[in-house]
Parts: C-alpha cells; sequence; structure tokens
C-alpha cells in the first residue's frame, strides 16, 4: 500500500509541474517565445530527458535483478531444507526433536514473511517484526542456532550414523549460509533520496512540457498519460524493492511445498 501512496504522490507532483509550467506560459514574455529559446529549451529538455530514461532503465533492470535473485535463492533454500530433513530422517528417531525444531522455523519463517498471505495451521511462534523481513528476524536466528546445537549434540552409536551426522552438520552449514544470503540480498530497498532526485528531474521534464505545449485536449490527454506510465513505473520500482509484499511478491509455495515434506 505505501508503494501505491507513494506512486500517487509521484503523479500529482508531475501533473502539478505540467500545471504550472502551463500557467507560466501564459505570462511569458514574446521575447521569450521566439524560436532561438524554444530550441535551447527543446535541447536541453531532451537531455534531460535522455538522463532520465536511463537511470531509470537502469533502476528497474537493477530492481528486477535483485527480485529474481532473491526468488532463486529462496527455492535453493528450501530444497535445501527438505534435503537437511531427509538426512535427519534417515539417522533415526534421535532427531525427531531437531525435526520438529526445523518445522517450527520453516511454519514461522512463511507467516512473518509473507503476511499478506494465509499463515500456516500448527503450533509454532508468532513472530512480529515491524519494518524487517521474516527471513531478518533473530527468533528465527536463534530457531537455527537451537537446531544447530541439538544437532552437534547427537551421539552416533556406530560408523553409519557418524557418517550422516557429519553430512546432517555440513547440510546444516550449507542452509545457514544461504539463510544469511537471503538476508543480505532483502535489505537491498531503493534510497528515498535517490527517489527524490529523480521525480526532481522528472518534474523538471514535465514543467517544461508545460511551457511549450499546445492548450488542446489532445497534448493534455498526451501528458496525462505520460505521467501515469513514469508514476506506474516508479511504483514497480518501488514494489519490486520489497520482494515480500505487495501487488508483485515472490512466492512463498517453495517454502510451503518444504513444510508439507517437513510435517510427514
Amino acid at each position: 500500500m505505501n508503494e501505491l501512496v507513494e506512486a500517487g504522490v509521484v503523479l500529482v507532483a508531475l501533473a502539478g509541474s505540467t500545471a504550472l509550467g502551463l500557467v507560466v506560459q501564459s505570462f511569458l514574455a514574446e521575447h521569450h517565445r521566439s524560436r532561438e529559446t524554444t530550441e535551447l529549451v527543446r535541447l536541453v529538455v531532451a537531455m534531460l530527458v535522455t538522463f532520465t530514461a536511463l537511470v531509470l532503465g537502469l533502476l528497474i533492470t537493477s530492481v528486477k535483478a535483485s527480485f529474481d535473485r532473491i526468488d532463486n535463492q529462496l527455492r535453493v533454500f528450501a530444497a535445501e531444507l527438505i534435503q537437511f530433513d531427509q538426512s535427519l530422517r534417515q539417522y533415526g528417531s534421535d532427531t525427531d526433536p531437531i525435526r520438529g525444531q526445523l518445522r517450527s522455523f520453516a511454519a514461522a519463517a512463511i507467516a512473518s514473511t509473507w503476511t499478506e498471505e494465509p499463515k500456516p495451521s500448527g503450533d509454532y511462534p508468532r513472530i512480529k517484526l515491524p519494518g524487517l523481513s521474516g527471513f531478518e528476524s533473530p527468533a528465527l536466528g536463534g530457531m537455527l542456532a537451537g537446531v544447530e546445537r541439538e544437532l552437534r549434540q547427537l551421539e552416533p552409536a556406530d560408523l553409519r550414523h557418524r557418517r550422516i551426522a557429519a553430512e546432517c552438520i555440513r547440510q546444516f552449514e550449507r542452509l545457514t549460509q544461504q539463510h544469511w544470503r537471503i538476508i543480505e540480498d532483502s535489505g537491498g530497498a531503493v534510497p528515498a533520496r535517490f527517489i527524490i532526485l529523480l521525480v526532481f528531474w522528472l518534474a523538471i521534464v514535465f514543467a517544461s512540457f508545460g511551457l511549450n505545449a499546445p492548450r488542446n485536449v489532445l497534448a493534455y490527454t498526451t501528458m496525462a498519460l505520460a505521467a501515469v506510465s513514469i508514476a506506474s513505473a516508479i511504483y514497480l520500482i518501488l514494489d519490486l524493492a520489497t520482494p515480500y509484499g505487495g501487488m508483485i511478491a515472490t512466492s512463498s509455495q517453495a517454502m510451503r511445498d518444504a513444510l508439507a515434506h517437513l510435517s510427514q
């Protein structure tokens, strides 16, 4: 919802800049309307438009790449959860408490990360995280630490169990590394000051449109559509920068499939 409000503010800013340009146009002296002045203004605006379009394109590419990377890492993390659980099963009933902690971790991660989706059923910690994604929660990190503590306290009775225990530890270390990768990539929000600066450049461009626009319905409609298009691009950037919520969010299906496997 915040992204939609911010995009609405951008739309109002661009529409206001265009209206300001139209108002100023009627007060311009005749020598400000000369062909030389008009061509100079158009040249400067063309340069600014090119620069702004380049920045917008790079920004969209960057946030989309980050979004895709997080989505892929979540799938890898879910797969590693399943592999780790399979190794725990092979060890035997001694690992049942560890598997129970792992199920609670997966359910809590889903509930606290994808807050706009239905929460998993069952008994697990309900984590509230103002301003954080679920994977960044210290509580979830503590749950993984508890899994590691129980895992390292296992006492294998024979060579087979020692090998399985060693493999479980290796898999858990990979799982922890993947968990930290997700946390690191989830913190890549677009700086607010950068968006403000970008909107300032766009406001200058739209004000210049108003200065040079003919006063007819087609010109007004074209500028309005341009403002809506730019505002929607800003919304897309802000929405992709928050991968766990909004209109475009990473899928929780991989984690839910992993939880279903852990619950068997």
